[in-house]
């Protein structure tokens, strides 16, 4: 049925606060023109992240009454690791708080000099191996990089560049490699079981260990459901326990697809690896079978894996960003083509194309964006991915995107049309709109906490007619 019929029904609602353009407009500058220094109150639809923003369900809701808050072997972590070992099959479970908290610990394996190639590396993965010494590759394949193309799988990995990678910088300098599904960077696109099957196949060759961020596993595995040939009469757990077949490990954020609001976990088969990251895990997280989790959090987790597994619900959530996609098309809006899982991708290059790279035309659309509407998004450019050469000078980024990331069961198709709105207002007065310049810059992960300043006038950005939202 290709429409947007939700498989849940809604059961409890949570008010959201309307605001006028001008206490947006204050509210940004209060924030040093940055989103994620904004009070989530003062945004109307925040499409920041789909990271721990999404709705539980009843199943997990009692779940969470189930919790077993044992500091040690509790009931609720068997649960959780017998659920990532029925759908990964890998060995050693070990819990974490989130994401890159699994990141940072995977990341003391390695050592100065090494190189970590990748289909693309998110913002903390390149972070917590960069801080280490690292090198952290991107080995995208060509479309990828080609916003208009409408390959089936464009976040796959270039296989050429991973034998040239291996050729370079020898086998004994890549402690292991990632993919990640589907890939965040480059536009929520899926890898292919073929491309990572093929991944697999070349770093044996070379004894070097495959790790996937796993983060998004779930919508990469229905995206091979519906575009590969060959798993159209599989069920998503049975595409995705065979991509984990092809995996000596993974790194999760359950914030994503385990369906929760918090957690994550670091999995391996080498036993001497498990033993490293468990005394690593005890020093930063908490004890191993807990990990930096309540008991309840462990429970909830569990429940929400085979939840992101479920046909229908993926069906739906894919229709919505598909729903929104044709909307821009009918306007002209320019943006990755075609649309990941989990969220739209603006071709912040091509929607705002008066203003150069030096200016982050992504800073500035998230904050047209937020201004004429309460929406917020968060750019992946320049700021996020933007690298520095040895003189200090900044290098761009290939692609200027800003991510539109839809939470899971939060929003209806009436926010869905509102955002359209907002996104046709900004588009329809796109040359009004300025470029930033950076007045505070943290060493790492830059985008969370950097300042900016409009470099034109800022009331050229703000229409003068005073709009609520939602009006």
């Amino acid at each position: 049925m290709k429409s947007m019929v939700p498989p849940f029904r809604i059961k409890v609602v949570e008010p959201a606060k309307v605001t006028t353009r001008e206490e947006r407009w204050q509210a940004l500058k209060d924030a040093n023109m940055n989103v994620f220094l904004l009070d989530a109150e003062d945004c109307y639809i925040d499409l920041l992240t789909d990271s721990g923003t999404g709705a539980m369900s009843t199943r997990q809701w009692a779940a969470l009454m189930l919790g077993d808050e044992s500091y040690a072997g509790s009931r609720s972590f068997k649960k959780f690791e017998e659920t990532i070992k029925t759908i990964t099959g890998i060995k050693h479970v070990l819990p974490t708080h989130q994401g890159r908290a699994a990141e940072n610990i995977l990341a003391t394996i390695v050592k100065p000099g090494h190189v970590i190639p990748n289909n693309s590396h998110f913002d903390t993965t390149r972070a917590n191996i960069e801080f280490v010494g690292g090198k952290a590759l991107n080995l995208l394949c060509e479309e990828g990089l080609d916003m208009g193309s409408e390959a089936p799988f464009k976040g796959n990995m270039d296989l050429e560049k991973l034998e040239a990678c291996i050729e370079e910088y020898g086998a004994e300098q890549i402690p292991f490699c990632m993919i990640t599904v589907t890939n965040n960077t480059g536009g929520g696109q899926p890898v292919s079981m073929e491309n990572i099957r093929a991944v697999k196949a070349i770093l044996a060759q070379h004894d070097i260990p495959l790790i996937i961020d796993a983060c998004r596993f779930a919508e990469n595995a229905f995206f091979i459901h519906e575009r590969e040939e060959g798993y159209q009469d599989k069920t998503l757990l049975e595409i995705a326990q065979e991509m984990f077949s092809y995996a000596d490990g993974a790194t999760m954020s359950c914030k994503k697809d385990g369906m929760a609001n918090i957690g994550g976990f670091l999995i391996c088969n080498d036993d001497a690896w498990a033993e490293h990251f468990r005394n690593a895990l005890i020093l930063r997280e908490g004890f191993p079978t807990y990990g930096g989790l309540a008991g309840r959090d462990l429970e909830v987790i569990a429940v929400g894996l085979m939840e992101a597994l479920d046909y229908d619900y993926q069906a739906y959530r894919h229709s919505c960003v598909e729903y929104i996609a044709e909307k821009l098309d009918e306007m002209g809006v320019p943006y990755l083509r075609p649309v990941g899982g989990h969220a739209i991708y603006l071709d912040a290059k091509a929607f705002l194309q008066h203003i150069p790279q030096s200016q982050y035309p992504g800073i500035g659309l998230v904050n047209a964006l937020y201004i004429e509407g309460g929406v917020r998004g968060v750019e992946l450019g320049s700021v996020m991915f933007g690298s520095k050469d040895e003189q200090g000078n900044e290098i761009p980024s290939e692609l200027e995107l800003v991510r539109l990331a839809i939470p899971r069961r939060v929003y209806t198709q009436s926010h869905f049309d509102y955002l359209v709105q907002v996104i046709g207002e900004v588009w329809k007065n796109r040359f009004v709109v300025c470029g930033y310049k950076m007045t505070k810059e943290p060493p790492f992960l830059r985008h969370f906490t950097c300042h900016f300043e409009a470099v034109e006038a800022a009331r050229r950005v703000i229409p003068l007619r005073v709009r609520k939202t939602g009006s």
